[in-house]
Parts: C-alpha cells; structure tokens; sequence
C-alpha cells in the first residue's frame, strides 16, 4: 500500500509498505479522506512525532476492508469514522468514561500508524458508523467537529450569552456554529485580517478583526494557543466570565502581570480542553456530531476550502505550513475516491 511515512523531523516519505496486521479485536479501513490538522504541521516538520518511522493523520473516514478474529464481520463494506484515541480502560478516567482524559491513552497519526495512508488498523471500538447522507470528507471532518462541540461545552449553559471564538481555523469556525446552535445571543470570530470573512459568512457567522473588538463577551473560546491571542481572551471576558483554551501552544506561554491579575480581579472561570467525548454505541460528542450533520444543522463544506488527491498531499502541508493563500480545512482524498468537490479551491 502506499503511505507517507515519517522517517523522522521534516522528512516524510511517500512509498509502498505492507499493509497492518489486523488483530484480533481491530478492523483495517481503508481510507477515502483524510483532513490535515494544524497540528500535523510542527509534527511533520519541527518536534516530530513518538517515534519514528509514523504515519501521521487522525482525520479520517474509510471503508472497513478488513476484520480480525472477534470483530462483527457484517461490519465489513460499512462506512466509518474514526475517533483516533485509543484509551487504556484501565485508569481512573477511563473507568468513569471520561476517555479523552485517559492517563496512557494510544493515538492514531502520533503514537501509532495514522490516516496519510491507504490503509489504517483501527480497534473495533473507535468506529462509529456513517450514515448514507454523509459523505467521506465530510466524516474526515468529525473528529475536529467533535473538538469543536467538547470545547463550547466547557462554557456550559451559553443560550442567551454573548460569546467570542480568537482563531480562525477550522474549529474556531466549527465552534461559532456550535454556539449558534446552543442558543448563544450573538457569536463572534475573531481573526487577525478580513481574509476570512467571507468565510465566516458562508457559515453565517459574525466576524471581526483584532482591532476592531468592542465589547466584552461572556464566554471566549481561545484556539491559537499564542501569547498574544490568550492576552487578548483575558481583556475581553467579562468579570465572572469563562474563558476557555484549547489552543496548542506555539511554545511557553508567558502572562504579563497585568493580564495575570485580570483573571484574579475578574474572577474568570478558566476551563480547558482538547479532546472530546466518545463512548462507542452511546451517545457522546461524536454522535452529537453525527445527528447534527444529518439534520443540516452544522455547515461543513464550506469549511473545505482546499482539497487534494492522496499523491498531492504534501502540496497541502506546504501550503498550510508558508500560508500560501487563506486557507480552512486542508482535505485529501485517498483510494480514487473523487467527488465533484475535488478540484483544489481556494478561499478569496
């Protein structure tokens, strides 16, 4: 099969290596989309990941090719989604089902084989199953929709507040529409430039620059994970407010004094995140997500903004890594699964 194989910091490898072994208790998928998640860029080209050689990607949705001893064959030919952690059920947190805090959890695309591949062995249990009306690329999208749902959570009961998401990507947009969902008063995205307010309104949502934030929110949702951006969420929350960080960190995070004692004198309420919830066969995020996207409740194709055959992917971190043009969600498309989507676009 072929595969893009990270032998190791900033050298990625697109070659032919032999498919995994499918254990007992795992299915293989083989994979028709797959999404490049920001964090994919300083994995592939700076830190690296937990050993090398790996396959990165935790985006991604397939048909289930393949069964291992165990393993219910009628699922083989269905459509699937991936929640890439793998818990230990053993620990504290798994035991109480809070698996996206599990203490030695597996993931898929950092610690194990991922998603930049034809194929992918996956434990039975991370699979959830997609409906007809869901397309592949849109499921490529469920683990960062999933994110995006966990993360507005942690504001908790947001109907009638005003909420501000800092951060332009695929989730922050992905949140806004959460938001809007559960009732928010108004929802704001902020960015650092107008490039992607077009965007914005194509999933209906509000959006404002960094220079032209006027008022304070109840709830901000931080998704940069920079100095600056976590500075700016701490000035704009409201006293008693909650702030919310899930941004992965550029490097330390370092708070100016003054900031500091906003969240003192303000009294926030600070929440992090940045998993979600999945339980398979129970209702969790990932099925939130999964009744959201049948419903039309959740804009997601306009959040694709570039998509690229599974030969072309590295064209996709490139663009992403030197922001090449605005961009949203980077997808590629594997195993000549084509859709009248798969011309690359671009935002404008």
């Amino acid at each position: 099969m072929k595969a893009y194989s990270l032998e190791n910091i900033n050298n990625l490898k697109y070659k032919e290596i032999d498919k995994p072994n499918c254990l007992d208790g795992w299915v293989l998928v083989k994979v028709k989309a797959a999404g490049i998640c920001s964090s994919d860029i300083p994995r592939i080209f700076k830190k690296g990941t937990y050993h090398f050689p790996t396959i990165p990607g935790h985006e991604f949705s397939g048909i289930v090719d393949e069964v291992g001893a165990g393993v219910d064959r009628n699922l083989l030919g269905k459509s699937v989604g991936v929640f890439p952690l793998i818990p230990c059920k053993e620990c504290e947190q798994c035991k109480n089902k809070h698996y996206e805090m599990c203490s030695n959890y597996d993931y898929i695309g950092s610690r194990r084989d991922g998603g930049f591949s034809e194929f992918v062995a996956v434990p039975e249990w991370n699979l959830i199953e997609l409906p007809s009306d869901i397309s592949f690329t849109d499921a490529a999208m469920l683990e960062p929709l999933a994110v995006a749902l966990h993360a507005m959570k942690q504001g908790g009961d947001i109907s009638g507040k005003k909420v501000a998401i800092i951060g332009t990507g695929m989730i922050g947009f992905a949140a806004a529409q959460w938001a809007n969902k559960m009732g928010a008063q108004m929802v704001t995205v902020i960015g650092r430039s107008h490039k992607k307010e077009e965007l914005a309104k194509n999933v209906n949502v509000d959006y404002t620059t960094l220079d032209n934030v006027n008022c304070e929110y109840d709830v901000v949702l931080e998704a940069v994970g920079s100095n600056s951006s976590i500075d700016l969420a701490i000035n704009i929350v409201k006293a008693a407010g909650t702030l919310i960080v899930m941004g992965n960190p550029e490097g330390n995070i370092v708070l100016k004094q003054n900031t500091y004692w906003r969240i003192l004198r303000k009294q926030l309420h600070l929440v992090g995140t940045w998993n979600s919830a999945y339980e398979n066969g129970k209702k969790s995020d990932w099925s939130e997500v999964i009744e959201a996207l049948h419903h039309n409740e959740i804009k997601v194709d306009n959040l694709i903004s570039h998509i690229f055959q599974q030969e072309k992917l590295v064209e996709g971190l490139e663009l992403m890594r030197e922001h090449k043009e605005p961009y949203c969600k980077v997808m590629t498309v594997w195993n000549e699964e084509h859709s009248c989507n798969s011309e690359i676009t671009s935002i404008e």
